[in-house]
């Protein structure tokens, strides 16, 4: 008779907890990925990857699956801000964040895993993974997938639980759902002292004819969003806060941990359905 694995998380358990697992006919991996960035004053640089991991590790509980270490550090280049400021912000460059997940994900179909589904809690991260994954689905044939746990423009099943209104953005950077989370998570990390109300603006170089009010790289003009520019986080938040944070509560951000991961692991057992056939599985180094 099979024990109950005793963690769901890859790095408690050894090989034969992996074996019993992949025998029992799962084969689903959820792969934690975020960003070490700046949140404003009163959050922390982990929040988008804590926020990555507790979604999962809630996730792979509810749909009984296995959950991997996170992949910390993203692309978040905009946030460095100017140079020995102490802000703290960790970027890889593009090249990196696709190095780093096609190895762990070749690595994993290696093992014998076949759907690989990442919990990425930072935005930008999108900028740059579209070609890794799109190689590692056209050379392995495994399932690859991103779910994105967060609000920013659309704020899906967690909207009735914001209170900010749309023009004080609630699901954008450090403003009511992140700061939310992070009180759920580890309030000690929050310090709503330091906190302060902030709206997003087109950066100063921009004639005043181009307007935003958020982080998206997108800028309207004539009432139309036609134009992106790479701007930086600082040249449209001076304080890395974009709307509201102080009708955060860790009630909802419990709600939201809750919401996030139930609806992942009710997706995930639908993709459990899907007919998956592995057709490079070795990661030959040596090749």
């Amino acid at each position: 008779m099979t024990q109950p694995l005793h963690s769901r998380l890859l790095t408690d358990l050894a090989p034969p907890d992996i074996q019993e697992y992949l025998a029992s006919g799962k084969d689903t991996i959820i792969i934690p990925l975020g960003s070490v960035e700046m949140h404003g004053y009163h959050c922390p640089l982990g929040t988008d990857i804590y926020n990555a991991m507790e979604v999962s590790k809630r996730a792979a509980e509810k749909a009984g699956v296995l959950y991997g270490p996170p992949i910390w550090t993203g692309y978040s280049p905009q946030h460095l801000r100017e140079p020995e400021n102490g802000m703290g912000t960790l970027t890889f460059r593009g090249e990196t964040v696709r190095a780093v997940i096609y190895d762990t994900v070749r690595s994993l179909i290696h093992h014998g895993f076949n759907r690989i589904i990442f919990a990425n809690g930072h935005t930008s991260n999108t900028k740059v993974t579209d070609e890794v994954f799109r190689r590692l689905r056209y050379e392995t044939g495994a399932l690859l997938g991103m779910f994105k746990p967060y609000g920013e423009r659309y704020l899906g099943i967690i909207d009735d639980l914001m209170e900010n209104p749309e023009e004080e953005t609630p699901g954008w950077h450090a403003s009511e759902q992140e700061t939310s989370i992070m009180m759920a998570y580890r309030p000690e990390n929050v310090n709503m002292e330091r906190a302060v109300t902030a709206e997003g603006h087109a950066p100063a170089w921009l004639p005043d004819s181009f307007k935003k009010n958020d982080a998206n790289p997108d800028a309207s003009f004539k009432g139309y969003e036609y134009f992106y520019f790479p701007m930086d986080h600082d040249e449209m938040a001076d304080h890395g806060v974009i709307g509201n944070p102080f009708r955060a509560t860790a009630e909802k951000g419990e709600q939201i941990f809750d919401r996030f991961s139930t609806y992942l692991a009710e997706a995930i057992a639908e993709l459990e359905t899907v007919k998956v056939n592995v057709t490079q599985r070795a990661f030959d180094l040596k090749a």
